[in-house]
């Protein structure tokens, strides 16, 4: 048996939209807030120009960015709930990926700069000679 606690759902209601009980990770948070908070997430997820399976898949992709596993799953449950295939989770986790792996670069080229180094020369440029490195 694991003393692991489950994880966190940020959901204030189910896929039916029942209202959940209040998850004791709210505590922190003043009832005020609270309430606007899920008055928010209840607005976003209103018939739109995006149907509810593109909001999952983007929802799937946003979960990873923020690094929020109880989201990633209920996500992933509703994705495939209102009709996504494997493959299109899979392609959603994979821009995912792709993005944090870009923010990477960008912050490693910011910092580049920022210090002025650069460790390795940079891709060339189409029509420019790369300029020789001095030693």
């Amino acid at each position: 048996m694991s003393d692991e606690k489950p994880h966190h759902r940020p959901f204030p209601e189910d896929e039916e939209g029942v209202p959940r009980p209040q998850p004791s990770s709210y505590t922190m948070v003043d009832p005020r807030f609270r309430e606007i908070y899920f008055q928010f997430y209840k607005e976003t997820y209103k018939p739109s120009v995006l149907d509810r399976k593109t909001k999952e898949l983007v929802a799937i992709a946003a979960s990873l960015a923020a690094k929020c596993q109880g989201c990633l799953e209920g996500h992933v449950k509703k994705a495939l709930k209102f009709g996504a295939s494997r493959e299109e989770v899979s392609e959603a986790i994979a821009i995912a990926i792709g993005v944090n792996a870009a923010a990477i670069v960008d912050l490693t080229d910011i910092a580049a700069d920022s210090m002025n180094l650069h460790l390795f020369p940079g891709p060339e440029k189409p029509g420019k000679p790369e300029k020789p490195h001095k030693k």
